[in-house]
């Protein structure tokens, strides 16, 4: 995923520490502000648009968790990343239930706080994908309405879907002639993801490929480890 022009908010009271952070940031295409105290991020967050936030857990005047409820009464989806210095588990679950999407304990590996960054993005952008509110799809020669869960060949009568096949082939033509990660698929839809939903949703797969059938345009795709790919095949070629 592009991490060009995604915006992070910095909220670090260290100034060495936040200033060699900021600038690692910026060298791998981040656009970053940086704040040293939870009252400045707090202000500098109201004024920008910002694709994720990081804080630091111990600060002056505000701590991180008091400015990342104030955040949440602003922006209940933004990414939060919590730094900390304080390895204890009671702080740890103190922000996930203030709602930190993830947390480091410092000393950090930089490479390892950018790999969380672009998961986390990467995360919230299929799942904005996955909430939309479209619900009639074409593939192929056939017709999905997902609403009513009817899927039509043609001018052949539907077939009645069940909630969880509709559930699957929606999120599949959400992501047509792309990939539809595995995870993706168990968390919306099994709310799970484990040995037993991902062998549950593979007999899904299965159950949809036999409808599919009927189109040689059409093709479900398994990309190993990864997810599947809804393809019609007329489309990619040209």
């Amino acid at each position: 995923m592009e991490t060009e022009n995604k915006k992070i908010l910095l909220v670090e009271d260290d100034p060495n520490f936040g200033t060699v952070l900021k600038d690692y940031l910026a060298m791998n295409d981040y656009d970053v502000t940086h704040a040293k105290n939870g009252m400045e991020g707090f202000e500098k967050f109201k004024k920008g648009d910002f694709d994720l936030c990081i804080l630091d857990v111990m600060m002056p005047y505000k701590d991180g968790f008091t400015l990342a409820k104030e955040i949440r009464e602003k922006n209940k989806e933004i990414p939060i990343i919590f730094l900390t210095a304080k390895a204890l588990k009671e702080d740890v679950l103190k922000g996930y239930k203030v709602g930190a999407d993830d947390y480091l304990n410092k000393p950090f590996d930089s490479e390892v706080l950018l790999m969380k960054i672009k998961a986390i993005i990467q995360r919230k952008a299929t799942d904005t994908v996955a909430d939309s509110k479209e619900f009639e799809f074409e593939i192929g020669n056939f017709f999905l309405n997902s609403r009513l869960r009817f899927l039509t060949l043609n001018k052949e009568n539907p077939v009645k879907l069940s909630p969880k096949e509709n559930d699957l082939l929606r999120l599949l033509a959400l992501h047509k002639n792309d990939l539809m990660p595995r995870e993706l698929a168990l968390t919306k839809i099994w709310r799970d993801d484990n040995y037993f939903t991902s062998r549950s949703m593979d007999v899904y797969i299965a159950k949809l490929r036999k409808y599919l059938s009927k189109d040689d345009d059409v093709e479900i795709i398994n990309i190993h480890g990864e997810g599947f790919r809804l393809v019609v095949k007329s489309e990619v070629e040209h």
